[in-house]
């Protein structure tokens, strides 16, 4: 790839993870209620949840996902009860801090920190590994920019999603950063985080719904 290429390339990238969407909504949820500690692993668990779709894609399965219904439907659905179930939670949860699954979960009824981060971290896992729009965003975009002569294409491929990642790293690092500094300016109190979940929960179940009524793209 020329660097011309490589540049437009990086661009669009970085135009693209700035777009709001339900990850950069969890690294902020998480970031503006407990500071920047916890939005820096949420964001980390988005980042491992888009290397999973990023070697799904190098190896074909965003192309099954694209061309089976079936596989489209059963990953569509799975997402979007999940964005929802996140959703309710943090609408109805009467815990201190509804997005932390561990407050329901765990047996003892103090959680350490570990544990917490932990559950943070896989969160923003699920909730980027099981959206299939992800995957099929790779398919769509990365291709555009590995010219017909390249030989090994799964490679550069994977190449080429693993730079997208490392990019969008820092970009949902900077998301993490940038809430908890306003929350810390603006004086945030516990009634307001009450809001934030509120606003937070309607907004997950607005792009559950939303992801539910995609169609397959081979439809």
């Amino acid at each position: 790839m020329a660097i011309d290429q490589l540049l437009i390339f990086m661009a669009a990238g970085l135009l693209l993870n700035l777009t709001p969407g339900p990850d950069v909504l969890y690294i902020v949820s998480n970031a503006m209620r407990r500071g920047v500690r916890h939005g820096v692993v949420a964001a980390l668990g988005i980042t491992a949840g888009v290397f999973l779709h990023i070697f799904a894609a190098a190896i074909g399965v965003s192309a099954l996902l694209l061309a089976s219904s079936m596989a489209f439907a059963v990953l569509k659905w799975l997402g979007a009860a999940y964005l929802v179930y996140v959703g309710l939670r943090l609408l109805f949860f009467k815990g201190n801090n509804a997005i932390d699954l561990e407050a329901s979960c765990a047996s003892s009824a103090s959680v350490s920190g570990k544990n917490r981060l932990k559950f943070i971290f896989l969160q923003g896992f699920w909730t980027n590994a099981l959206n299939p729009k992800v995957a099929l965003f790779f398919l769509a975009f990365l291709p555009q920019f590995i010219g017909p002569s390249v030989h090994n294409k799964p490679l550069i491929f994977l190449l080429l999603g693993l730079l997208f990642n490392f990019n969008s790293l820092w970009v949902n690092l900077g998301w993490a950063v940038a809430a908890a500094w306003l929350s810390e300016r603006a004086g945030l109190v516990r009634h307001a985080m009450v809001w934030l979940d509120r606003i937070a929960g309607a907004l997950f179940i607005t792009f559950g719904l939303k992801l539910a009524l995609t169609d397959n793209p081979s439809s």
